[in-house]
């Protein structure tokens, strides 16, 4: 049987794995059976589910696990090192290591191009990035290199951010640093979060490390709820809206009415949650299985009445963490920094400087002009912006996070006007008590919100996402026809559908999760075979990959 079990292991890897792969599940019955025979040996446990994790990784990224190693190796160190010093110059030089190594990593492979797309326009000259690799075969490497072009590693600003947030954390004298490298190698690649969240805080889950293996059998069955209610997210949702409406809408929007654009556009917005949600789903369901707790990241974020809402709702770990490692040690809400109001500059020359239409270019240049006008001659305004630039900051940088392109800080930029708006919103706001009509109005209008920006975050250049804003301000003219009733009614179904579960009271959500974890194993297994065979009549001839694993 294990033989067996191998053989459809090693047919499986001509492509990287994911949650909705046949491999993977062999996969991971393989490390289960070994996390079995070691469940009660916590350091060998930990070594295994390490080297698992690396190989789970090499499958999914080839060689670049020699980056997630490199990191983890740098980390543990500096991390004992900071434990063991008192002098502050060289705990700050310390920590200066980690963070150099760490985002100086990220920024090659992520941000190499952008950088000599900016750097090429400044100058005038024809700067490319090419890697030192660039030239050798593929055979040679064994990986996916493509000749004269850098790759982004899967899941490079997940673990990166994870080790950033250890070592800041052990430096802060808030965390001891973990005592074997095998451990703290194992918290950094645990497979089933390591490529696309969600960002694990090293207090949350390094005493998980230490604990004994334990699952009941409620715990099992939630486990169950989790991996089953993100598969169907997935492929019933996200994969379905995607092949049958957003990505037709998104790669011609000129072909579609205003009404067809707006239908793709909120679409998308219910696809890009239940992928990355569904992932998460599936992350926590299998952690459970293996006696770990993983943080939830999603909170019904279409729920929210208010933008400030939403972003508590929405990527809660990467929310929590930009908070805590970004927007705190800028100032917060008490001024901005230097540092504050030279990033936000410099972001905006960049983007006048390589914007496409002299229009845009003229648009930023007035709006500097009206900023700094406002900033010299109203205190009030002076005031206000101290205040709120570190915050507009940490949405530029959460969005460039996302990305290496202007579309993304500008998603980033609109997401921190909204969010300055709804601050002043509540302090000027003639009510104090919110009535569900209230309530319902400010939901819809923060769906709405974050829809429109969600154009910058999915159009693969500014050309298109101007087109689909020029067609959502002008396209309007033709009244749907039954026809194009016909053409998307299955998607528009499944949208709705999509909507009215997620606006199903926490309570009742809560009621049925609970239930189903307690059935008893045969119904546990009948209603998840069913569910499982129910989102095959849905997927497409091949899986999509997930959304966030280019992140």
């Amino acid at each position: 049987m294990v033989n067996y079990l191998i053989q459809l292991l090693q047919a499986e890897t001509s492509k990287p794995w994911t949650f909705l792969e046949l491999g993977f599940w062999v996969f991971f019955a393989l490390v289960l059976i070994g996390f079995a025979s070691l469940e009660r040996k916590l350091a060998l446990r930990n070594a295994y589910l390490m080297l698992v994790s690396w190989f789970f990784y090499y499958h999914t990224s080839q060689w670049y696990v020699v980056l997630l190693i490199f990191a983890t190796s740098v980390d543990f160190g500096v991390a004992h090192a900071l434990h063991r010093s008192d002098k502050p110059w060289l705990r700050r030089l310390l920590l200066a290591l980690s963070v150099l190594s760490n985002l100086g990593v990220l920024f090659f492979f992520k941000y190499a191009y952008f950088a000599a797309d900016i750097w090429n326009d400044l100058t005038g000259l024809t700067w490319n990035p090419t890697p030192f690799w660039a030239g050798w075969s593929n055979a040679s490497l064994g990986t996916d290199f493509v000749e004269d072009m850098i790759l982004l590693p899967v899941g490079i600003s997940f673990y990166t951010f994870q080790c950033l947030s250890y070592t800041i954390e052990v430096y802060r004298r808030n965390l001891k640093p973990v005592a074997r490298f095998t451990d703290f190698a194992f918290y950094v690649s645990f497979f089933p979060q390591l490529v696309a969240g969600p960002i694990v805080r090293a207090s949350d889950f390094v005493p998980q490390l230490y604990q004994p293996y334990r699952v009941t059998r409620a715990q099992f069955g939630l486990g169950l709820f989790w991996i089953v209610n993100g598969f169907l997210k997935k492929v019933i949702l996200a994969d379905f809206l995607a092949v049958h409406l957003v990505d037709r809408v998104f790669s011609q929007p000129t072909l579609y009415t205003g009404w067809e654009n707006a239908l793709g556009l909120l679409a998308y917005t219910m696809q890009v949650y239940a992928d990355f949600s569904g992932y998460t789903d599936i992350a926590i369901g299998i952690a459970l299985w293996m006696g770990f707790t993983l943080a939830q990241n999603f909170n019904s974020p279409y729920k929210a009445s208010s933008v400030g809402e939403f972003w508590k709702r929405w990527h809660m770990s990467l929310s929590s963490w930009l908070k805590d490692y970004l927007y705190i040690p800028l100032g917060g809400n008490r001024s901005g920094s230097v540092a504050s109001y030279l990033l936000i500059f410099a972001g905006l020359f960049g983007f006048a400087l390589t914007a496409t239409s002299s229009l845009v270019s003229y648009l930023l240049a007035g709006i500097v002009l009206v900023f700094l006008l406002l900033y010299q001659f109203i205190p009030a305004f002076r005031r206000g912006f101290n205040t709120n630039v570190n915050l507009m900051l940490t949405m530029l940088l959460g969005g460039l996070w996302h990305g290496a392109s202007w579309n993304f800080m500008v998603w980033g930029g609109l997401n921190g006007l909204g969010l300055l708006a709804h601050k002043q919103w509540s302090r000027i706001r003639p009510y104090r008590v919110e009535g569900w009509m209230i309530r319902g109005l400010g939901i819809l209008i923060t769906l709405l919100f974050i829809t429109f920006t969600r154009i910058w975050f999915r159009a693969p250049d500014w050309t298109t996402a101007m087109s689909i804003v020029n067609q959502l301000s002008t396209g309007w003219n033709v009244i749907p026809s039954l026809a194009m009733l016909a053409a998307w009614w299955r998607p528009a179904l499944i949208l709705a559908m999509g909507f009215a579960i997620h606006w199903i009271p926490e309570r009742h959500k809560a009621w049925y999760r609970d239930r189903f974890a307690n059935l008893n194993p045969f119904l546990l297994a009948v209603i998840s075979l069913a569910s499982i065979l129910l989102a095959y009549q849905f997927m497409a001839a091949e899986s999509q990959p997930f959304i966030y694993f280019q992140f």
